[in-house]
């Protein structure tokens, strides 16, 4: 945001400041007509026509406005009073110390999973809640929770991806049961797809698993043990978003990390070739191929419907997992975030982001003309910042209850609610109202 000199820019009141203007105006007229009638020349007007000077909101003169009759009073449009807001990059930035901390707490949100929920896991530093992030050429106000449902008001939003976009719907659940509590109203088999509703507002929020957005079959259990390779369909999107696309008015849609699994893949019901597949004796594609194709699907998909929809392309999450992954005793013990310069975005993550990045260029200007406001959800590197954000040990309840030593899987991919992740929702609400 910026601030102009003079007064504070109220992102919420666009058009207050033109009201002193027009009031400024019209008194300068009323005090020269009354100067007029009430003066000693007031028999005759001057032939020559007398002018008050305008002066801005610095002090500076801007214009001349007229005085020998109303119908010569030349009052600004209000449209070029109105200040312009400098554009910046509110993706780029710094974590920054936050004292009073997040505006929800683990007890008083009902909807986080248990193993998101940190503080009640046992999880014994709290420092990571006290941080936020700040865009270095402008301000990032906080999300507005009521503000936010009112202007969703009749409105449906949708966030189809894996369980990273189930933890920032739950998020956002979050923080907007501080205003009012949702309502489950669906869930499928397995709890992974839900939908909820404000019944004051009529705004409806889904979140729908399809870690690949287009067709698949996976084959592995609850804890991430596959049996058999995943099968992927490049000319086929996935019907649980599909079916739904023209109920939304908004959609969030991400992908990634599920794209790094062995998978084989399929056109036309015909093996094209594989990620990760030794000894099939198939053609490695790599995950950059796959995730292009899926990329590319989805917005042939959106271009072709003629449905009016404001689409977010959230990108992909970096994980923090240090001496190991998540199958081989991977941890993340910080506590703080990192600074500028102190960590790099790891090989496979730098692929993922350039994928995004070039798949959305090429429609991104494309979109208006179809009636689809396209935006880019850039939260990769203000997430790479937080290592300290993610449950580690804690996605279980007291994992070292009984054995201080014990040998817990961590998680250092998710995030911890309260945590980091909720400032990915003051984005939202930036890019929603302004962007």
């Amino acid at each position: 945001m910026v601030k102009e000199i003079g007064f504070d820019w109220n992102p919420w009141s666009l058009h207050k400041p033109n009201h002193v203007f027009v009031k400024f105006a019209i008194s300068i007229l009323l005090m020269g007509l009354a100067y007029r009638l009430f003066s000693p020349h007031s028999i005759g007007f001057s032939s020559v026509a007398e002018t008050t000077p305008f002066v801005d909101k610095t002090g500076a003169p801007e214009a001349s406005i007229p005085v020998e009759s109303p119908v010569s009073v030349k009052v600004p449009e209000i449209e070029d009073q109105i200040p312009q807001k400098e554009k910046c990059d509110i993706f780029a930035g710094d974590w920054v110390p936050h004292p009073s901390g997040p505006i929800y707490t683990n007890e008083s949100c009902h909807v986080m999973e248990p193993h998101q929920n940190c503080m009640s896991n046992g999880r014994p530093d709290s420092g990571y809640l006290y941080w936020r992030w700040n865009p270095r050429d402008c301000e990032l106000p906080p999300f507005n929770a009521e503000r936010f449902l009112e202007l969703m008001r009749h409105k449906s939003w949708g966030f189809i991806g894996d369980s990273i976009s189930r933890n920032h719907v739950q998020s956002l659940l979050c923080i907007l049961s501080q205003v009012e509590q949702a309502v489950e109203v669906y869930h499928d088999e397995e709890y992974r797809s839900k939908r909820w509703h404000f019944p004051s507002y009529n705004f409806t929020l889904s979140v729908i698993w399809s870690p690949f957005l287009i067709k698949s079959a996976i084959f592995e259990d609850i804890n991430g043990v596959s049996s058999s390779e995943t099968q992927l369909h490049f000319d086929k999107l996935d019907k649980k978003w599909t079916d739904q696309y023209q109920s939304f008015d908004y959609m969030v849609i991400s992908g990634g990390k599920w794209f790094l699994k062995t998978a084989i893949y399929y056109e036309n019901n015909t093996i094209m070739g594989c990620h990760y597949c030794p000894g099939k004796n198939l053609t490695e594609l790599g995950v950059d191929y796959a995730y292009r194709k899926a990329l590319q699907l989805v917005f042939n998909f959106v271009m072709k419907s003629s449905h009016k929809i404001s689409i977010f392309l959230r990108t992909a999450t970096p994980d923090h997992f240090e001496n190991g992954e998540w199958f081989s005793g991977g941890t993340c013990k910080r506590t703080v975030p990192f600074k500028k310069g102190e960590i790099e975005m790891k090989d496979v993550d730098k692929v993922l982001r350039n994928v995004e990045l070039e798949e959305f260029e090429k429609v991104a200007s494309m979109g208006s003309e179809k009636g689809v406001n396209l935006k880019l959800l850039d939260t990769t590197r203000l997430s790479l910042f937080r290592p300290d954000g993610h449950p580690g040990p804690y996605r279980q309840f007291h994992p070292f209850a009984e054995d201080e030593n014990a040998k817990v899987q961590n998680d250092c991919l998710h995030w911890c609610l309260p945590g980091p992740i909720d400032s990915w929702n003051d984005l939202v609400m930036e890019m929603v109202v302004n962007g």
